[in-house]
């Protein structure tokens, strides 16, 4: 056991935040936290960090904090760095600081010795502390450590030349993953993830659900990201209604046992219920009767001592509603941009499209290319560096940046109410109390202190504010980072509702997949629209992959194996699997051995029809494959994913196979049929 909560309560002023909380982290664990937003989750990652201390550590009941021994805690936070000046390697550099300190110390006792080579009671002091240190630096991988941090530098998607780039050059995604590189070197023995998903494109998150399912110290994560848990978590505890429990498995075995439980307690509950009242009614029935009296008190004593089973509450599901009409209807054509440059001291990208009535155009595509700073350029926050682009006639936008939802500086402590009000001060009380009730801000809820939000909450008050201007284009950067699961299907069938038009920016493939009529993509040939729905999109973009491989060069031919004659003479075996190697020229047709070379030739022409027609049929069979692959249907069913990618790769090397024998087969029938011309 490397860490453990015993009945911790959290609260701030009279708000309880958890309670009773037991947890616990053993070795290797990776810990998944999950629960509504607000419910505590980050709250609990700030209490293991030290941000924030328990409120019942002095009570009489057995409670506190417990660890193996010091255990280092790293914690990825939602925030932004202090100094966006310096340099990103001076940054990641803060990391090696004890490697910086080990490596000075070892200079200066190399020095030492130097000076007192010839007093040897001196020197073997020296000696055993650089032999110590030495030890130090290896275990801290300070031989290796600008190899390392270039490294994993490049693996979240940089080049080594952005090392010298200030930080506040970066956008807000690439700045979480600068972040996330410094807390990966740290290399702590428990890592703290909240939302480590937000911002990261979908090569990064692969690699990263490898990096962290081998990482070989604990992991608490946070996250919304159901595939994301599924492929890395061992350890699920819910936080429900201020309480934890443990549940040992991924999120999908979680969801399972959860159901289970709950069917459970419900059917046990009822049969207590009814035995309840079965008791009930007999004491009822009997309590007058003097021959009774002693039956009577022990019935009343069996009710007495029952540990009685909680009613079962039901997920906690509620979800925000808001349904509203645009307050002027927009022409047809809503943005028009052509060779639009974007960027900041130089051009990202160059951008042509068109937006149009009720259309909602997702904007994808790797971190850094200019998805979030197209935005920008948009609503007039950074000005265009070339080109045009127009918004059409009636066109009245509303914008929505989760960075500045989540991270802009408020009062911590102005409620929910008093913050929605200072932003639309002419509505009256019952006004703003029913706008806040549409986004969850119910009851006691408008009265939360601003510091006390979650990010999940933050988003849902800013997207609350941003409605009530009723705009007829919702331009949205990454609005479902942050919010739980059941906040993004709210968000979905609000956004299918909406009767204007809307442009975004998101990396979550099913809610992309839900919204989208269009899709807008960033890539490293540049950016291109493509007028169809993300299922479309991705059927196109493996039609394209397809016809690019099909352009791509052969290989050269490798050299061809050595073989005797007698399987080719006897007419190359009718039962040979099509793997199989056919017959090469070295050796096969030595000069010494009679042979018929228009057989041989007539044969190998049937051979390579055959590995033709089962080479299209193996890429087809791949094609379908990775089409089901990429279905949102199939983002959490984890088994079935894997299976495919199985197949897919079964089938990959299987082509490559029937590639290298087309090859050979080719080879051979050009060096037949020219002895045969000979002849």
């Amino acid at each position: 056991m490397k860490y453990r909560i015993k009945h911790g309560l959290v609260q701030f002023g009279a708000d309880v935040i958890l309670q009773d909380v037991n947890f616990e982290v053993h070795e290797n664990e990776k810990i998944a936290i999950v629960g509504r937003n607000g419910c505590g989750k980050t709250t609990l990652l700030k209490l293991i960090a030290g941000d924030i201390r328990m409120n019942n550590p002095d009570s009489d009941e057995e409670c506190g904090i417990e660890m193996a021994g010091k255990q280092e805690i790293g914690f990825l936070r939602q925030i932004n760095f202090t100094d966006t000046e310096i340099t990103v390697e001076e940054e990641i550099k803060k990391v090696f600081a004890p490697v910086f300190t080990c490596e000075e110390r070892m200079r200066e006792l190399e020095e030492e010795m130097n000076r007192q080579a010839e007093q040897d009671g001196e020197m073997q002091g020296l000696l055993r502390e650089y032999d110590s240190l030495q030890s130090k630096m290896e275990a801290l991988r300070g031989y290796s450590w600008k190899q390392d941090m270039e490294t994993m530098f490049q693996k979240f998607g940089f080049v080594p030349e952005e090392l010298k780039r200030p930080i506040g050059s970066f956008s807000g995604g690439q700045q979480t993953k600068i972040a996330f590189i410094k807390l990966l070197l740290t290399r702590p023995d428990i890592m703290l993830l909240d939302e480590p998903t937000n911002h990261l494109d979908l090569p990064t998150i692969e690699w990263l659900e490898g990096y962290l399912k081998t990482y070989d110290k604990a992991v608490i994560i946070v996250s919304h990201d159901r595939m994301f848990l599924d492929k890395i978590i061992d350890v699920t505890y819910e936080i429900e209604y201020h309480r934890m429990k443990r549940y040992v498995g991924n999120y999908t075995a979680f969801m399972k046992r959860k159901e289970e439980d709950l069917v459970k307690q419900e059917k046990d509950y009822e049969e207590q219920q009814k035995e309840i009242k079965r008791l009930t009614d007999w004491i009822e029935q009997w309590k007058n009767t003097p021959t009774k009296v002693a039956a009577t008190r022990s019935k009343r004593m069996a009710i007495e001592h029952m540990v009685k089973i909680e009613k079962p509450r039901r997920f906690d599901t509620k979800a925000f509603h808001a349904r509203y009409t645009p307050r002027i209807v927009s022409y047809t054509n809503v943005i028009h941009a052509k060779n639009l440059e974007i960027g900041y001291d130089k051009v990202l990208s160059t951008v042509t499209f068109l937006l149009q009535k009720k259309e909602r155009l997702a904007i994808i595509g790797e971190n850094g290319k200019g998805k979030s700073t197209l935005l920008k350029t948009l609503v007039g926050e950074i000005p265009a560096l070339g080109g045009e682009f127009k918004f059409g006639q009636n066109v009245e936008y509303g914008y929505f940046d989760q960075q500045k939802a989540v991270q802009e500086p408020v009062n911590p402590e102005q409620t929910v109410l008093e913050n929605f009000w200072e932003a639309y001060p002419d509505y009256l009380r019952g006004e703003v109390r029913s706008a806040l009730g549409g986004f969850l801000f119910s009851g006691e809820e408008v009265e939360k202190k601003m510091g006390q939000l979650s990010g999940g909450e933050k988003v849902r008050l800013a997207l609350c504010k941003l409605i009530q201007t009723r705009p007829n284009l919702l331009i949205l950067d990454e609005p479902t980072n942050h919010m739980d699961l059941i906040g993004k299907d709210a968000l979905e069938k609000m956004l299918c509702e909406y009767e204007g038009t809307v442009l975004f920016v998101s990396h979550d493939r099913y809610f992309i997949s839900r919204i989208a009529t269009g899709i807008l993509e960033f890539s490293q040939t540049g950016v291109k629209q493509y007028s169809m729905n993300y299922e479309e999109y991705l059927e196109q973009k493996q039609k394209e992959a397809l016809k690019e491989e099909q352009k791509e060069p052969v290989k050269p031919v490798k050299e061809l194996s050595k073989a005797t004659y007698s399987e080719s003479a006897q007419g190359y075996g009718a039962n040979e699997s099509r793997m199989n190697s056919s017959p090469t020229l070295s050796d096969v047709f030595d000069k010494k051995t009679y042979y018929n070379p228009l057989k041989i030739v007539s044969r190998l022409e049937r051979q390579l029809e055959k590995y033709e027609k089962q080479l299209e049929e193996d890429e087809q069979k791949a094609a379908e494959l990775r089409m089901q692959l990429m279905s949102p249907d199939l983002a959490s069913d984890y088994e079935k994913l894997m299976e495919l990618q199985t197949a897919v790769g079964a089938l990959e090397h299987d082509q490559e196979t029937l590639l290298e024998r087309i090859l050979e087969t080719e080879t051979e029938l050009a060096e037949y049929r020219g002895i045969l011309n000979k002849e």
